[in-house]
């Protein structure tokens, strides 16, 4: 005698593994895939970057079940010390939606989101600018089912990374239609020099000192080799125009672009609690200069300051950690949905 069939027997079986994906664009895949078919990472080699970089990618739940549809992406980029290997860099947020793709592409401890001006540093090749535009995007476009064009795609970071988020809208604006900085190093310019030493002092790796026997990478305060002070983005000495490189990277000067591009932009910052030794004291204003360049345009930019994080959600305190930055993406990605959609 057969049983009574299950309630579920004519639901499509969940996939058990990500999706195929094949080596080009100068990235190499080395090492197995691991997580889940909708959550998972991979791991890459490139001339353009020294070592071995991890990719988490997110897919919807639908995914493999509706293999005519394609998705918008958002591309997320992390902060310094940071690795997408990294389980907690999937938040809520991110894989609740099942409107988009989520790629966190590997940033480096300390890689500042740009093409180093001095290739030739103990950290070795550091392109991390063609790595990410040149290479990564383009591999995902060709291995998933994306809405390959500037309306179905979208780049948002974290901390260092927030300011890779804003420095790659403006230098590529025609491949993203929406940009957003959570606590971001928004401002490099003259008017706000404590950002700059501190790109500085990842550079020379200052906080090493305090990691003690916990030196390497499970230490937040270790960013690798010592390089010079100069390497990204040369002299950060505001002498002779010894800084233009700094200058011509700095977010907030450069917004404009945003706007004549028509790119929608979201801004999130707390204050630390008002302790300048919380580095969302120093996000804050940086934020804040970002957000009124694009107002003395009279362009529209989602701004929020949620300060000490009262009322920000049930984990945030207002300082730079991800208690707040949970709480940033639950408000922005129904808003990224609702653009995407648009």
């Amino acid at each position: 005698m057969l049983g009574a069939p299950s309630a579920h027997a004519d639901a499509p079986a969940a996939p058990a593994a990500p999706p195929k994906m094949a080596d080009g664009f100068g990235l190499t895949r080395v090492g197995e895939v691991t997580g889940t078919a909708t959550d998972f990472v991979i791991t890459v080699k490139t001339a353009e970057v020294a070592g071995d970089h991890h990719i988490r990618i997110l897919l919807p739940d639908d995914y493999a079940t509706a293999p005519a549809k394609r998705y918008p992406v958002l591309y997320l980029l992390h902060g310094a010390s940071d690795d997408p290997a990294n389980p907690g860099l999937a938040y809520p947020a991110l894989t609740a939606t099942q409107k988009m793709i989520t790629v966190i592409p590997d940033g480096g401890r300390r890689g500042w989101y740009t093409d180093w001006r001095d290739q030739n540093t103990a950290a070795g090749a550091q392109k991390w600018e063609t790595f990410h535009i040149n290479q990564v995007l383009p591999f995902i476009d060709a291995n998933l089912r994306t809405v390959a064009d500037k309306k179905g795609r979208a780049v948002a970071g974290i901390s260092m990374g927030g300011f890779g988020a804003l420095h790659y809208a403006q230098r590529h604006p025609a491949l993203f239609s929406q940009v957003a900085s959570l606590s971001g190093a928004a401002d490099l310019s003259v008017n706000h020099l404590v950002m700059r030493a501190a790109v500085v002092a990842t550079l020379t790796n200052a906080g090493a000192p305090f990691c003690g026997s916990s030196s390497g990478t499970t230490c937040a305060l270790d960013f690798g080799p010592t390089v010079s002070s100069d390497a990204v983005f040369g002299s950060p000495y505001p002498v002779f125009n010894a800084d233009r490189l700094w200058n011509e990277a700095d977010p907030t000067s450069h917004m404009g672009i945003l706007a004549d591009a028509g790119i929608g932009v979201a801004l999130y910052t707390g204050n630390g609690n008002g302790n300048p030794a919380n580095a969302e004291f120093w996000a804050q204003s940086a934020t804040e200069h970002a957000k009124n360049a694009l107002e003395a345009r009279g362009y529209p930019v989602h701004y929020v300051d949620y300060g000490n994080g009262s009322g920000w959600g049930t984990t945030c305190k207002g300082g730079h950690d991800s208690g707040c930055w949970t709480q940033d993406l639950t408000d922005y990605i129904p808003r990224l949905e609702a653009a995407f959609a648009s």
